[in-house]
């Protein structure tokens, strides 16, 4: 089983992997190295990673390499911390069935209502707006209040008739 290293400490200049792999070539070939590079730059960001075969050959390595000098800088050797970004293991499935649960939806529902009376807020232009709470959603206005009343009326007499 191979174990991931993290290497810290490195300059945060223009290095390649090769600088980095020429450091455990005593290692051989069951060595690997990997180095962290800022995308629009280029350069280190000052941390890479080194697998090796097992955890005694880890261990050997953080003994015999860690606090050695790379270009001026004493650099860290520590066993690296599980992934949990991006990774497909037992801890996302739970967080997926929990967001999959209706709760949540409801709270999403609520969000979208939310936002759009912020945006009725907005397109009502210089007019004035009541608060945005559910109960004044159902209040009619004062000003039409006793017209809504008489087409109430009228409604229920049809639909009696």
């Amino acid at each position: 089983m191979s174990v991931r290293l993290y290497i810290g400490n490195l300059p945060k200049e223009e290095i390649d992997r090769q600088d980095l792999q020429a450091v455990f070539a005593e290692e051989g070939d069951a060595v690997t190295t990997k180095l962290i590079k800022d995308r629009k730059t280029g350069k280190c960001r000052g941390f890479g990673f080194l697998t090796v075969n097992n955890d005694d050959q880890a261990d050997q390595i953080i003994e015999k390499y860690n606090g050695q000098m790379f270009k001026d800088t004493p650099i860290k050797l520590e066993k690296a911390l599980p992934r949990t970004k991006g990774d497909e293991g037992e801890e996302p499935a739970p967080k997926a069935a929990v967001h999959s649960s209706p709760t949540p939806s409801s709270n999403k529902d609520s969000n979208r209502r939310d936002k759009s009376s912020k945006k009725s807020k907005r397109s009502s232009g210089g007019r004035e707006t009541s608060t945005s709470t559910e109960s004044d959603a159902i209040r009619p206005d004062p000003r039409w209040a006793s017209e809504l009343e008489k087409l109430k009326q009228m409604l229920a007499a049809q639909t009696t008739n």
